[in-house]
This record gives structure tokens, C-alpha cells and sequence, in this order.
């Protein structure tokens, strides 16, 4: 008996080393695994995926990247693993993948509510950045000074001289001007045409419509030609850039948390219109971009 108890302690000391040997082994080859960096197929997502995909390279990881992926796709690939990591906004988790809404809640309660809500999806996500690409509504500086008009209080008032340029749905959705005439009184606008959602720009600056729904960091707002009118009562909730990430990469490469936090520490609102001025505006290469932006802002 004692014998076999010697035996069976020695075979237990046995496969405690190769467990130890093996086990170090695999988390090695977890980490090794490239990181799998992904993006939209908008120029700010493209850029802010390549400004990560610097961060984690920097970091001695290597990286694959991904771009260009349907909005519709992006987030379950993710969960699947075929993405690893990419630059979504807590209001897009809160309200178009956990249908929530996201009215009157803060920026601090938006990140929660997504943190939490993707946890049971194998998903997580890190420190949201200050950078806030919510909804809202643009003149031309000429119309907006011609008419007075600052916020979406005076924008009503003036409704009746105004040509709206919509995308097909702004009129629609309950998000949008339904919304605006709930809380701020019926937008009675003088036309409401519909145009290309990449054309809008194009059509104020052409003089044939006075306001258009925009995202908050479009490059355009950057340039003294458009005016970002206030929503001074609040009806459409923060949009902060916040990495989304699946959770089994995140425990297989731990330095990705500290480096990605780095990064959107310094992804203002201000630095994301810039970004995007820069590609949309300017015409420059989103990589170039992005790789100017972390040798000054991180390197």
C-alpha cells in the first residue's frame, strides 16, 4: 500500500511539472496570437483603429488589421473572436445593440449601462474616451448668423425659412425629428428633402437646404464654414468613443487595457473633429493621419 502511494504521489509530482511546464506554454501562445483590430467603414473608425492597432504593436504585440467592416457585422464578430478589438461609442451599445435608451443619461451612466450590458455577450469594454460623436443638427455659419440662430430653440422658431436636408431616415426615426418636435415644438420647416447622407455637406454649401443632421466630430464642423447648433435641452444622449473588446483577448494580452486607456485619455471631441478634418476635408490618408496623431500625442 505504501508503495503505491509512493507511486501515485510521484505520478502526481510528474503531471505538476508538466502542468506547469505546458500551462505557462499555452498562455505563452495565447499572447503571441495576433490581436485582431477592427473597424467600421467610416474614416473615424478607421482612423481610431489604426491609432489602436499603433498603441498595441508599441506594446510589442502583433497586430492584424481588419477595416472596413459592416456596422451590422462588427459587433458579433467580436463576439464570435474573428474581431478582437474596436472603436464603437457607448450610445451606439446602449441604444442600436442593447435597446435602451439613452435620453437624458449621462456620459459616465451611457459607459456603464454598455459595460455592463455586453458582459454576457463575452464582451467588455475599457475606459470610454472624452471625445463625443453624438447626433445633432449643422447651418452654414452665413445662415445660422443671417437668422440668428444658435441652438435648436431659435432653429424652430425659424423652422418656416429653413430647407432641411435629411438622409432618408431623420425624419423617421423616434430618435430623431419626432423627437425634436416632441421636446422642442414642431419643426415646421419651409422643405424637407431627402440626399445622400455623404452629400448633406455639399447640399448647405450649395446653398439648397439651411440645416442637415450631422455627428457632432464630423472634419466639416472644424472648418469655420458650418455652425454645430446647441441641443439646449439635452434630447440626444453622449456618444463617447469607447473600445469594445472580446474578453478572452483581453485576459490573453494584458497589457492591451493600459495601452488602449492611454490613447483615449487624449481622444477629445475637439482632437476626433480634427482627425477627421484632416481625412474628410483635407484629403490625407487616414494611416498617415493616425500615425502623426500617436508620435505626437503618445509616442
Amino acid at each position: 500500500m505504501r508503495f503505491k502511494k509512493i507511486v501515485a504521489l510521484s505520478l502526481l509530482s510528474i503531471a505538476g511539472l508538466l502542468a506547469g511546464t505546458i500551462m505557462p506554454a499555452v498562455a505563452s501562445a495565447a499572447s503571441n496570437k495576433p490581436i485582431i483590430v477592427g473597424s467600421k467603414n467610416v474614416s473615424e473608425s478607421k482612423t481610431v483603429s489604426e491609432i489602436y492597432a499603433l498603441a498595441l504593436e508599441h506594446e510589442g504585440y502583433k497586430v492584424t488589421r481588419k477595416p472596413n467592416i459592416s456596422n451590422n457585422v462588427i459587433f458579433s464578430a467580436t463576439q464570435k473572436g474573428e474581431v478582437d478589438v474596436y472603436p464603437d461609442y457607448t450610445g451606439t451599445i446602449v441604444e442600436a445593440y442593447l435597446k435602451k435608451k439613452g435620453t437624458g443619461k449621462s456620459a459616465s451612466q451611457m459607459a456603464k449601462l454598455a459595460h455592463d450590458g455586453i458582459q454576457k455577450d463575452g464582451l467588455t469594454t475599457f475606459k470610454y474616451a472624452p471625445g463625443d460623436n453624438r447626433q445633432g443638427v449643422a447651418m452654414p455659419t452665413k445662415d445660422a448668423k443671417k437668422y440668428h440662430i444658435t441652438n435648436l430653440s431659435e432653429l424652430q422658431k425659424n423652422a418656416k425659412k429653413i430647407n432641411f436636408a435629411s438622409q432618408g431616415e431623420f425624419e423617421k426615426r423616434a430618435d430623431a425629428l419626432p423627437e425634436m418636435n416632441k421636446v422642442y415644438g414642431k419643426f415646421d420647416f419651409k422643405s424637407i428633402k431627402d440626399y445622400d447622407v455623404n452629400l448633406l455637406y455639399k447640399i448647405m454649401e450649395q446653398g439648397k437646404a439651411q440645416a442637415a443632421p450631422v455627428s457632432t466630430t464630423d472634419g466639416q464642423l472644424a472648418t469655420s464654414k458650418f455652425t454645430l447648433l446647441k441641443d439646449n435641452k439635452n434630447i440626444w444622449p453622449p456618444y463617447n468613443l469607447v473600445p469594445v473588446v472580446n474578453k478572452k483577448a483581453a485576459k490573453s494580452h494584458p497589457k492591451m487595457e493600459q495601452a488602449l486607456n492611454k490613447v483615449d485619455a487624449k481622444l477629445t471631441t475637439k482632437q476626433l473633429t480634427d482627425l477627421n478634418k484632416k481625412v474628410n476635408v483635407d484629403g490625407q490618408n487616414y494611416k498617415a493621419v493616425a500615425k502623426n496623431w500617436y508620435n505626437q500625442n503618445i509616442k
